[in-house]
């Protein structure tokens, strides 16, 4: 298996989350939700934390918060869930690529915008209000411009398209792809 932990990277509703916790499970390994320890650590939640300070002062904090975690975490075996614009900033993905393994879940902006309205969109400040067209327009040229970043990843897994496994699905493509490359 790889040593060192798994960064899960990619943009808003990409499957971070829920793909980490499962592949965590399947593998044996630690599961964090940078957003879940942004709020055990501030005390608010990313969208409120943006909607008080400003992206900018979310984007430092969001920073720190992983490179505390990383630095305190006696764990090799952890799955990370980061955040859509983790990524995006500063030197974050030489500092991804300093602490382990990162995989981009790669989607396309349409099945994006499909699977972000099936979630609460008042929790993504950005986002809230929003109708589908309006969040095609939005999530377009934003996801051209981290789309860069993004592939930086160490490993890319091309979501199935918007169909109700594939969390599930990817899941198992990086699985598969972390037992054909440890070999």
């Amino acid at each position: 298996m790889i040593e060192g932990p798994l960064y899960l990277i990619g943009y808003m509703a990409a499957g971070k989350s829920t793909v980490g916790q499962h592949l965590a499970d399947t593998l044996g390994w630690r599961f964090v939700d940078l957003d879940d320890a942004f709020l055990a650590v501030h005390g608010k939640t990313p969208g409120d934390y943006i909607r008080e300070y400003g992206i900018d002062a979310f984007r430092i904090k969001e920073k720190y918060v992983l490179e505390d975690i990383a630095d305190m975490s006696p764990y090799s075996h952890v799955v990370y869930a980061t955040g859509g614009g983790y990524p995006c900033y500063a030197d974050n993905m030489e500092c991804l690529h300093e602490l382990g393994t990162s995989v981009y879940i790669q989607w396309t902006a349409e099945d994006l915008v499909s699977r972000l309205m099936l979630t609460d969109l008042s929790t993504r400040p950005v986002l809230q209000g929003r109708t589908r067209d309006e969040l095609l327009e939005f999530i377009t040229p934003q996801l051209q411009t981290r789309e860069p970043y993004y592939l930086q990843a160490d490993y890319t897994i091309q979501a199935p398209g918007f169909i109700p496994e594939a969390d599930q699905i990817i899941a198992e493509q990086i699985c598969q792809l972390l037992k054909y490359k440890t070999k």
